[in-house]
């Protein structure tokens, strides 16, 4: 018998197989198969850097602090959707509007207080994503905060919204907090493995997840003795978030292209649905970033999903 863990056929959930409403059912189709990769693989592009980590992270790439500049990105890039909050998309999406399709984040922070009891309060709702013809809404989860009991009744609401909408619900499921750190760190297995079962566990219908290190140091048992390679440790995560598909993220910006699309090989062979890539592609001046993109979609073609 194939073990499940070596054998990515078995990892990844696929949109056939899951129990959903119409409405989420046709949304995710359009995500899945409308734009993007369009094999049932994504690739998204976000845009929340500016509220969790400041104008700073537009420095590196002056043209970037225009939200105009990721837009004609995702258009050119040809990317599965860009996601953002309501702000910028109130403010930017018209001229693109049935174009890019929309994954609306409803919460955030900044990262000017410390992340010892992080949380991520809601600033817009289902019903904005609705009004914006969202194809799908974002949630941040911090898991392992202290905050954590606050952030599971806020999820509560957002989840039936989105089951009274039809709205995909993508989870950005973030280890955090004094307690993940004392437990070796939010990216560890133990916590990235954790964070894909919690996101499964509350009904997202994606997950937005980091690539587990090797860390053992201080990790609760049995974690501080499993001694896996990265593809089986990046499979393991996989597994555990079950029918909830995976994406992983693209990292900070990389300048070291081969790099960057070794990794994306990596996560589509381990099982992932696709790639979040932020600030490493709307870093790179536009002409360099539309070019590694072409050459991420040559690879995700050989992942229908």
């Amino acid at each position: 018998m194939n073990n499940p863990l070596q054998d990515p056929s078995n990892t990844y959930a696929s949109l056939s197989g899951l129990s959903l409403s119409h409405g989420k059912r046709t949304r995710l189709w359009r995500l899945l198969y409308g734009a993007g990769p369009r094999n049932g693989s994504l690739l998204v592009l976000p845009l929340d850097q500016g509220l969790e980590h400041g104008p700073t992270d537009f420095f590196p790439n002056p043209p970037a602090v225009d939200p105009d500049y990721q837009f004609r990105l995702a258009v050119e890039g040809n990317f599965s959707a860009i996601a953002l909050g309501v702000g910028l998309a109130e403010k930017y999406m018209g001229a693109y509007a049935g174009r890019v399709p929309l994954i609306l984040k409803l919460n955030g922070k900044t990262n000017i207080p410390s992340d010892a009891e992080a949380t991520s309060p809601l600033f817009a709702s289902v019903e904005d994503a609705v009004r914006l013809g969202a194809d799908a809404v974002g949630y941040t989860m911090y898991v392992g905060s202290p905050r954590q009991h606050d952030e599971f009744r806020q999820f509560e609401k957002v989840r039936q919204d989105c089951e009274r909408y039809g709205m995909p619900l993508v989870v950005w499921s973030y280890p955090r907090g004094a307690a993940i750190e004392a437990k070796g760190g939010k990216g560890t297995l133990f916590a990235q493995d954790y964070a894909a079962r919690v996101a499964l566990e509350l009904g997202a219908d994606l997950v937005k997840l980091h690539e587990p290190d090797d860390k053992r140091a201080n990790v609760p048992a049995p974690y501080d003795k499993l001694d896996e390679d990265a593809q089986a440790r990046t499979r393991r995560v996989v597994r555990s978030a079950g029918r909830t598909m995976v994406l992983f993220s693209g990292g900070e910006k990389n300048d070291d292209d081969a790099a960057v699309l070794r990794k994306v090989e990596f996560y589509m062979a381990s099982g992932a649905q696709g790639v979040m890539f932020g600030r490493n592609m709307w870093l790179r001046p536009l002409d360099q970033a539309v070019t590694l993109v072409k050459q991420v979609h040559q690879i995700m073609a050989r992942y229908p999903r």
